[in-house]
């Protein structure tokens, strides 16, 4: 099938996917679940051939370290997928909740009900767990979904949604085409003309695949360009937690888009403080780069280039700073509005930063690293969303409902309620519930 028709065949699943009852969708996260499971090696194999191909392209510099290491995939890290993929099960359907009701007038309801988005278009790079994520949330939300992975990930991807789409054609009454893989760069660019068919597109990836999405489609986008988060020290920070929370957040993971890329410090934070957090991050094998202030605490690789730097490995941005109000300036004007966290123990002083800061995720002495769907207990996450638009952060099971307005009446009609005689409406709100 060419892409057209793998579109028009997964709108058409999806009026069918947002009927379904809850028992079927959980049944349909059960069968998948199990099949991961059951082709654990096959996947893992196939996500081998994957790295030898990466590693050699790395050797010959086309690959940057980071995208090599999101395309690992472990089977620590399937299992957690899998597991991710189970917790849904415990979370309630978020289809047709009402979220608000209306009595317009006596006989006249008007409710605003939680609905499917409907046909999700997926573009991302390098990460093949993003395949059972985005398809165990789509089956719990009713969606369905193309996906486009990119071809470092060609074997991986190809095995993991096999073995998806074979586990669910076992289902009775679960309809066929509702995932798709598409494997080349005409099919990603045929999707993003497909806006009758396809609802919502999705990019994880760098700030070009956005740009390039954005400016090839006329589909709504929702996704984030760059993770380029923040750690705020204050003078009244602890230098301990300091200390681990500055290290996990950037060497947890260092090519994750939730990972510390610029620290600010406050310049009245004892200086011995100072030394002793950018000393221990050298230990850690950390690359810092900052100005003659920052070298005079600890030996720096250079200058800060640009402030807007998404490294993904084991490089940081230093800088110091008069106060928390200089911090929410630079945070607001350089960062990306994905993830910032300050380290205080003033808590006044912490919910001016809360406050103030515009980004979809702010912390309060913890890590930045914490911002991810099955972190928040959504199971998983389709992507982080830094925009302001119907969903922000990570995106996860009520990121993937929109709504509809149901009105039920008793043969009223508008003319009722214009005119001199008109009948008052009476507007009472009722509690919203399933």
């Amino acid at each position: 099938m060419n892409v057209t028709e793998l579109a028009q065949r997964a709108k058409n699943a999806s009026f069918v996917l947002a009927t379904l009852p809850t028992e079927v969708k959980d049944t349909a996260l059960r069968s998948v679940a199990q099949a991961l499971r059951a082709h654990a090696d096959e996947i893992l194999q196939a996500n081998a051939l994957d790295l030898q191909a990466a590693n050699a392209e790395v050797g010959a510099g086309r690959m940057k370290p980071s995208l090599y290491e999101r395309l690992k995939l472990s089977s620590e890290k399937l299992e957690t997928t899998v597991r991710g993929m189970e917790e849904l099960l415990s979370l309630p359907d978020p289809v047709g909740l009402i979220l608000e009701e209306t009595e317009l007038d006596e006989g006249l309801v008007l409710q605003k009900i939680s609905c499917p988005i409907g046909v999700l278009g997926i573009i991302f790079e390098a990460r093949p767990d993003v395949i059972p994520q985005i398809c165990a949330l789509a089956i719990k939300s009713g969606n369905a979904a193309l996906l486009k992975g990119g071809k470092e990930a060609l074997h991986t991807n190809t095995v993991l949604m096999e073995t998806i789409l074979n586990a669910l054609g076992t289902l009775p009454g679960y309809p066929q085409g509702t995932f798709a893989l598409l494997t080349s760069r005409e099919e990603s660019a045929q999707m993003l003309k497909e806006d009758a068919f396809v609802d919502l597109i999705i990019p994880r990836g760098g700030s070009a695949l956005l740009a390039y999405v954005k400016a090839n489609t006329r589909i709504p986008v929702l996704g984030h360009a760059d993770g380029v988060c923040h750690m705020y020290i204050s003078a009244m920070a602890d230098a301990t937690m300091a200390c681990a929370l500055a290290i996990d957040a950037k060497t947890q993971y260092p090519a994750a888009c939730n990972a510390l890329e610029t620290l600010l410090i406050n310049e009245n934070w004892p200086v011995e403080n100072q030394q002793k957090l950018l000393q221990t991050l050298t230990q850690h094998d950390v690359t810092l780069y900052g100005d003659e202030r920052v070298a005079a605490l600890t030996p720096v690789a250079g200058p800060v280039e640009n402030w807007h730097t998404e490294y993904g490995e084991k490089k940081l941005s230093v800088k110091l700073v008069s106060n928390v109000r200089e911090a929410i300036s630079h945070i607001n004007t350089y960062g990306s509005h994905h993830t910032d966290a300050i380290v205080t123990q003033d808590s006044q002083e912490a919910e001016l930063f809360l406050n103030l800061v515009d980004s979809a995720g702010v912390y309060h002495n913890a890590s930045t690293r914490f911002a991810d769907g099955y972190r928040y207990g959504f199971g998983a996450e389709v992507g982080i969303s830094t925009g302001k638009t119907h969903a922000r952060g990570p995106v996860g099971l009520n990121g993937l409902t929109i709504y509809k307005y149901k009105l039920r009446g008793k043969g009223q009609k508008v003319a009722d309620y214009v005119g001199p005689q008109a009948k008052p409406f009476t507007h009472k709100k009722r509690g919203g519930s399933k």
